[in-house]
């Protein structure tokens, strides 16, 4: 075998991800690519996939991309002569009881607003679809006819002769041995066959990818579990135009396989395979089947299916599948190493996500950027507490039982918990705290009246979940007394050097250049005038920045920022999260409880809005920055974590007489919605610009400065939108708005909510969401039209707003 010495791009896998990678980069004209797979093509995980291509997400991006996966699915048998077994034979949910019933319809609202096509049916309707099934224990079903099944195998080597045809070049038996990286960049691929120098390496090598990653230092947070399913002989009534069935109540999912069935579940106790390691040569294998583990999925499937009692089977299928710690996908370049993408942790449904995903990933790499926002799957969404294996592990198999589990609104997971804990979380702990997790970091979420005997236990529904009323409170006492969030978890940088407020200003698309002491809220833009993130940062001294963001964005953000710094620049970026803690004292009260506490002037006229000030507060040294996303006076006050307890013990106490109370992010929440402040990864990102979110006046447009994205946001201004952020209420306090909800204008679909909840100084539902038209949205467009939401497949009369809301007393909430 004689490899080529270079490539422009190495990918290492021969599964439907690296084959499917492999065949957009050649449409995108790189045919110097290389495609290397340690056995042969499909060997890894692929071959033994059950084949179900299903859409629907949560995330319009994410559905969208698997929408393009059934597009090419379509015609590529036609394009390559081989046969992909693709079969659009629609997609049928069922649902056995109100809350899933509820799910479901509200699932049905979701694929309207991103435009799928998906139909709720009486139980007859379904079993006229699915004529083997019993029905009495139903209450409805949905149907998407747009989905469909393939066989993996067969539409992987399609993809792969699509990749030839192109030029790629498919190397099979050729195992990377090693990825050769010099002075931290990407130099080539080492086998038992030669040696590629290459300039990018993308790994879609499947369970193999964690380890093959971690020797060039990137983190990819998955592990093999066990996956089982089995395979019927004909059944008398399985047609061919059969509808794949998920029936989630009974944790199983069944698809037509030659007159037969196939059929498995996701069972609430998985089992994790390989934990010391894949053994070597692991290829075209499948495990013992484990009869005894199936059964459990027995009693439920014949109850679905009584033809199975009397079905032959042919095989009960053991495979293991990578699996990630919150169920979805991992894809992008590491930001540990430039030029190394991953694509990988597919979760069993790696058939349904192939199509796209290598599209995805191919134009990453090829581009630099992802073709549109893909932040659920993104690799930066992790974090260091991922390259714990033992967490990993704990928190995946967690995700695995839950894949079927009514996916309840603002759910947490309970493993591989607590981690990583704030100074004060014994005293949070012992105040009724209910806490959640993001990133390993436990935040209280919300706080239980404990001296009236509430239990700080979070209660869901899809109606007023357990925690409204204590939410309640804390949303009232910030508007009318004040509230003290401990907010330790803020990711936090410091950029220093003489470089410093030159490169950030290019970077950022507010004016960070100004003088010590200001504080400057920002987005950071790509060249598109797509929103990167969405951070605050002060003005510590002439030559230091102080940058703060959300929890969950800390790898993202850094690598943003990292990666903009020129390597001319003189400046060095630094994360300091763990080194501070942060208290946000909100309310009207606030001025004076923390005035009690410090000898700093906090009068308007001496500490105004968007100022950052060292101050001393119960001896304790404090950097407060006078901020807030609540809608109040404020100051989020960052200090050392040795002085954590001190300062949040003297605030409660000097806080007592002025009503200060604990409150969490689930307030944070409600708060941010009556004044329309947006959250980045839902009402703002990628995809979104300053001019369509409402935010250009956070844009130093009116100076010569030039920045990342100015053009793009000045040929916005100059030619105008086709889609604007904007508030909707609804007057029926009942109505619960979650996010994903269909907006109609004038009675056409015309977007959907990316954020919703409920107001509690207004005592309505409220919600953000983008307004959308092919030709133009104005002012006059958004305001002359009636409005509705569809909730859980309920078209209800809402009211659009384009300013911050009012309370009932008519006076505008404000910081």
């Amino acid at each position: 075998m004689t490899l080529p010495t270079t490539a422009r791009a190495v990918i290492i896998g021969g599964g439907i991800i690296g084959c499917s990678t492999a065949y957009h980069l050649g449409k995108l004209g790189w045919t110097d690519t290389v495609l290397l797979e340690r056995k042969k093509l499909t060997s890894g995980t692929t071959f033994h996939a059950a084949g179900l291509v299903g859409q629907l997400r949560t995330s319009a991006n994410i559905t969208q991309l698997l929408g393009y996966s059934v597009e090419l699915y379509k015609k590529l048998e036609q394009e390559t002569g081989l046969q992909t077994g693709w079969k659009m034979n629609g997609g049928l949910r069922l649902a056995c009881n109100a809350e899933r019933w509820t799910e479901v319809k509200r699932q049905a609202t979701t694929a309207h607003s991103f435009g799928l096509e998906m139909h709720l049916l009486t139980p007859r309707e379904a079993q006229d679809l699915w004529p083997l099934m019993t029905i009495d224990d139903l209450v409805g079903a949905a149907y998407l006819p747009t989905d469909g099944q393939a066989n993996p195998s067969d539409i992987t080597q399609s993809l792969a002769k699509g990749a030839r045809m192109s030029g790629v070049q498919i190397y099979e038996d050729t195992p990377v041995t090693r990825i050769i990286v010099e002075n931290g960049r990407i130099r080539g691929v080492e086998t038992p066959h030669g040696t590629i120098e290459c300039e990018k390496v993308i790994c879609c090598a499947g369970q193999w990818t964690r380890t093959l990653a971690a020797t060039v230092g990137v983190n990819v947070p998955l592990i093999s579990v066990e996956h089982q399913y089995m395979v019927t002989e004909r059944i008398e009534g399985v047609t061919p135009d059969l509808p794949t069935l998920r029936d989630p109540d009974r944790l199983t999912y069944w698809k037509e396989d030659v007159g037969g069935l196939v059929w498995g579940g996701y069972e609430p106790n998985p089992k994790p395979w390989a934990q010391s390691g894949i053994p070597e040569g692991f290829h075209f294998e499948l495990l013992n089947s484990d009869y005894d583990h199936y059964s459990q999925f027995m009693e439920n499937a014949l109850a679905r299916v009584p033809a199975l009692a009397t079905a032959g089977v042919k095989q009960l299928i053991n495979g293991p599948e990578s699996f990630t710690p919150d169920g979805n996908f991992i894809l992008g370049e590491a930001p540990e190493l430039r030029n190394f993408y991953v694509g990988a942790g597919f979760n069993a449904f790696g058939i349904a996500s192939g199509g796209g995903a290598g599209m995805a990933l191919a134009e990453w790499a090829a581009k630099g950027e992802a073709p549109y926002d893909l932040w659920p799957v993104d690799i930066r969404r992790f974090g260091a507490v991922h390259r714990s294996t033992d967490w990993v592990r704990a928190r995946t198999l967690e995700a695995y039982g839950k894949h079927y589990t009514i996916a309840w609104p603002s759910e947490e997971h309970r493993s591989a918990r607590p981690t990583r804990r704030s100074p004060l979380y014994a005293h949070l702990q012992q105040a009724g705290a209910c806490f959640g997790e993001k990133l390993g970091w436990e935040r209280p979420n919300w706080f239980a009246d404990l001296a009236a005997g509430e239990q700080p236990v979070d209660r869901y529904s899809y109606n007023r979940p357990g925690w409204f009323d204590a939410v309640a409170r804390e949303h009232r006492a910030a508007r009318e007394q004040a509230v003290l969030i401990d907010q330790t978890s803020f990711a936090k940088f410091t950029l220093k050097g003489p470089d410093a407020a030159k490169t950030l200003n290019h970077i950022a698309a507010g004016n960070v250049d100004r003088a010590p002491g200001t504080l400057t809220y920002t987005q950071l833009l790509n060249p598109r005038g797509g929103i990167e993130a969405d951070v605050t940062i002060a003005r510590l001294s002439q030559d230091e920045f102080y940058i703060v963001t959300g929890t969950g964005f800390a790898t993202h953000d850094f690598d943003w920022i990292a990666r903009n710094i020129p390597e001319s620049a003189n400046c060095q970026l630094v994360d300091v999260t763990s080194a501070s803690s942060v208290l946000s004292l909100m309310g009207p009260n606030a001025r004076t409880i923390l005035q009690s506490l410090t000898d700093a002037d906090l009068t308007n006229a001496a500490f105004p809005f968007g100022t950052a000030k060292p101050i001393s507060v119960a001896s304790c040294p404090v950097l407060a920055l006078r901020v807030t996303y609540v809608g109040e006076l404020g100051w989020e006050l960052h200090l050392p974590t040795d002085c954590a307890v001190t300062v949040y013990e003297a605030l409660m106490q000097a806080g007592a007489p002025h009503g200060l109370q604990n409150a969490g992010y689930r307030a944070i929440e409600t708060l941010r919605l009556e004044k329309a402040y947006r959250a980045w990864g839902a009402d703002i990102g990628p995809d979104h610009t300053p001019v369509e979110a409402g935010l250009t006046w956070a844009c130093k447009l009116k100076t010569p400065t030039d920045f990342i994205g100015r053009a793009a946001l000045e040929k916005q201004l100059a030619n105008g939108v086709k889609k604007r952020l904007a508030t909707f209420t609804v007057d029926d306090p009942e109505v619960i708005l979650l996010g994903r909800e269909t907006i109609y204008r004038n009675g056409t679909r015309a977007g959907w909510l990316s954020s919703g909840g409920f107001g509690h100084t207004l005592g309505k539902p409220i919600g953000l969401g983008y307004v959308r038209n092919a030709d133009g949205v104005t002012d006059e467009y958004l305001t002359d039209a009636t409005y509705e939401l569809e909730v859980a497949s309920t078209r209800i009369p809402a009211r659009l707003h384009l300013a911050p809301l009012h309370d009932p007393k008519g006076t505008r909430i404000k910081a």
